[in-house]
């Protein structure tokens, strides 16, 4: 019943970008909200952070058209292999992939007009370094605009989680749980760092939208659940009770959806414009 709690994915494998594109599924929402928000000129020089297989960044290309230069940087060179591919099968001659780490770029000062970050911070080891070298390669008047998931997210689970725990009469993971929830950044955390390093806040904007599963078996079983979050809910309880915890978390959560017609997990999303303080 939890053999989903046996699963494990190497992200750096040959062939895991290129079978996890579906990440622009579950980015999507995001990348949305950035599109229908991100300024929008001729001649401009655009950064995506953490630009994975080339959603958004391969969008915003094409939208700015070929008078914008747009680059996207990761660490992952098979991710870039993917936005490469992506560039030559639909003739897109305005995006250049670039290796790195978004806490030390290999790019010059004030070279941009705009960074952009999809959901990226959620995965920054070091939001402040990111935002620092975001500050020193935008040129004066320059904006940062990201997106993310913050605290609230999948709520849904995270109420079952706590009734499971209760059941099982293990307090001593409630601590754990609630760690883990409030590790997430909230907008209030994520604007103080920018402002923090030099960024005045433009514009904040708040959506959520809904996963729809047909019960807590489906979740706990779906390949993007399994890769980005199921090891972090296993790390709340430990080796040792994993396998009595999610056996009640699964059950507990097929319940609620036999109740309900369906299982639904709230995300929120958040999107944050900061500019860049001008000279003077």
């Amino acid at each position: 019943m939890t053999k989903y709690l046996e699963s494990s994915f190497d992200i750096k494998a040959p062939n895991f970008a290129s079978a996890y594109d579906e990440l622009s599924l579950w980015s999507s929402p995001f990348g949305l909200m950035l599109l229908e928000n991100i300024p929008l000129s001729e001649g401009l020089v655009v950064l995506d952070i953490g630009c994975w297989t080339g959603f958004p960044l391969v969008e915003i290309a094409e939208r700015l058209g070929d008078s914008s230069v747009v680059c996207g940087i990761d660490i992952l060179s098979e991710a870039l292999k993917r936005v490469r591919k992506k560039i030559a099968t639909r003739e897109v001659k305005n995006v250049f992939p670039i290796l790195g780490n978004g806490s030390s770029m290999p790019l010059k000062d004030e070279a941009f007009d705009i960074v952009v970050s999809n959901l990226g911070i959620n995965n920054f080891d070091d939001p402040k370094s990111v935002f620092c070298e975001c500050h020193r390669i935008l040129k004066p008047g320059g904006r940062i605009i990201l997106t993310t998931n913050p605290v609230g997210h999948m709520k849904e689970f995270y109420d079952c989680y706590r009734k499971t725990i209760r059941e099982l009469k293990k307090d001593d993971f409630f601590e754990s749980l609630e760690k883990h929830i409030e590790h997430r950044s909230t907008v209030k955390t994520i604007t103080k760092t920018m402002k923090d390093t030099g960024f005045s806040i433009a514009k904040v904007k708040r959506e959520s939208f809904t996963m729809r599963f047909l019960d807590g078996s489906s979740l706990l079983n779906h390949s993007f659940l399994r890769m980005g979050f199921l090891d972090g809910w296993k790390r709340i309880v430990g080796a040792d009770d994993v396998e009595e915890v999610f056996a009640l978390v699964e059950k507990n959560l097929n319940l609620l959806a036999k109740r309900k017609g369906e299982l639904k997990l709230t995300v929120p999303i958040a999107y944050i414009e900061a500019k860049k303080r001008g000279r003077g």
